[in-house]
């Protein structure tokens, strides 16, 4: 009988050195973009959402407001966050509507991404596009009658430079998409119609996490802002965009 509190204690020991393996050595990841990136510091939450996964990250970003990814391929600035640190990814996220309109990407965003990309390449690090979401109501001016037609456009718009430089993308805007239209009430939105609520940046955390580890975020803690139901129905819909069919976003 005395043998069992030893027996126990052994089981203990090696149940708590099983939950005391170390964490793998943390992934460095730098974002570029504007205010898609810095509301709600997409960048922290993202942080959050890979520690509770055990993969540990360190993170920066470069977002001033309003800004393209033309002006931070001619910012001296960018470029020195670039050099400065062995990202293992560098995040390009372009300005909202620009991806959507043939004339605008074709003349900035292009350029800007083969230069952007070159760069990130020559310092050992991997450049991954962060495709963004379209407005809520669509955007009427520039021919996009409602947030589907727009999301095509902006789909289309970072599928095609993607292709090109074989590019993998973290597809943010179609894991919206889809949340609209199987969670129609979901808060992604904050008031004015363009910039995430917490919602919107969690799934977006979520999109972002399941392209860099080719992991799902399903069963991981809600984080503070967003009901625990709305965001393990988040990790699904995220998990099932860019899993479902990764040769699309040029997982590799």
């Amino acid at each position: 009988m005395r043998r069992f509190p030893a027996l126990s204690l052994v089981i203990a020991v090696l149940a708590g050195c099983a939950r005391a393996e170390p964490l793998p050595p943390p992934v460095r990841v730098l974002f570029i973009g504007n205010s898609y990136t810095y509301v709600n510091d997409l960048p922290h939450r993202f942080a959050e959402l890979a520690q509770a996964g055990r993969h540990p990250v360190i993170v920066d970003m470069a977002a001033p407001g309003g800004w393209t990814l033309q002006q931070h391929a001619g910012s001296a600035e960018t470029s020195r966050k670039i050099e400065e640190s062995p990202w293992a990814f560098v995040i390009l996220q372009e300005q909202s509507i620009v991806p959507a309109v043939p004339q605008a990407r074709e003349a900035g965003m292009y350029p800007a991404v083969r230069r952007l990309a070159t760069a990130i390449r020559s310092h050992g690090s991997e450049p991954v596009l962060y495709l963004t979401w379209a407005r809520r109501d669509g955007l009427a001016d520039n021919g996009f009658a409602d947030f589907g037609a727009m999301q095509a456009a902006i789909t289309d718009g970072y599928l095609h430079i993607a292709n090109e430089l074989d590019l993998r993308v973290a597809a943010a805007g179609e894991a919206w998409r889809l949340a609209r239209r199987e969670i129609p009430d979901a808060p992604l939105f904050d008031g004015d119609g363009s910039h995430p609520a917490p919602a919107g940046t969690y799934l977006t955390a979520c999109v972002l996490y399941a392209t860099l580890f080719h992991a799902s975020p399903e069963g991981l803690a809600a984080p503070a802002g967003v009901e625990p139901a709305l965001a393990a129905r988040l990790q699904t819909l995220a998990a099932a965009v860019v899993l479902k069919d990764p040769g699309r976003w040029h997982l590799h």
